[in-house]
């Protein structure tokens, strides 16, 4: 399987729920902490791909939460010298794996690219007709 940098912020709840699908899917997954990477504005701009500007933050950044930095309203240039100076702005979780990079956890990217393993659905506690109460079987 594959051997993976994954940028996060530990103790992220999403990142770690992140960490074990890629290593339930069997791949190796080398964790660093994205806040003490030395970030370079064209290393950063390799994980971002096609993606509009706005899309390389994290919302829930808290200079986006508080509206000090509106995404939407910046351009390429200043968003990676920005986010090389604060990378909690950095959309999380940063892939890096066989000279291919991706920022944030795109299922559907990563399945085509790397391949995951299916995850069971989980089974329902509640039948969903009849509010919750199923029907009697027929008697034959």
């Amino acid at each position: 399987m594959a051997m993976i940098v994954f940028y996060e912020k530990p103790g992220c709840v999403n990142n770690t729920k992140q960490k074990q699908i890629l290593q339930q899917s069997g791949h190796d997954v080398v964790a660093l902490d994205i806040r003490v990477q030395t970030w370079q504005p064209e290393t950063l701009r390799s994980f971002f791909g096609d993606r509009p500007v706005a899309e390389w933050f994290n919302p829930a950044a808290p200079r986006v939460k508080s509206g000090a930095l509106v995404p939407e309203q910046i351009e390429a240039e200043e968003a990676l010298a920005q986010m090389c100076l604060d990378p909690l702005l950095i959309r999380r979780p940063l892939i890096e794996s066989d000279g291919r990079r991706l920022a944030g956890f795109d299922e559907a990217v990563l399945e085509a690219w790397i391949g995951l393993a299916p995850r069971p659905v989980p089974t329902p506690q509640v039948c969903p007709r009849s509010e919750g109460i199923c029907p009697e079987p027929d008697s034959q």
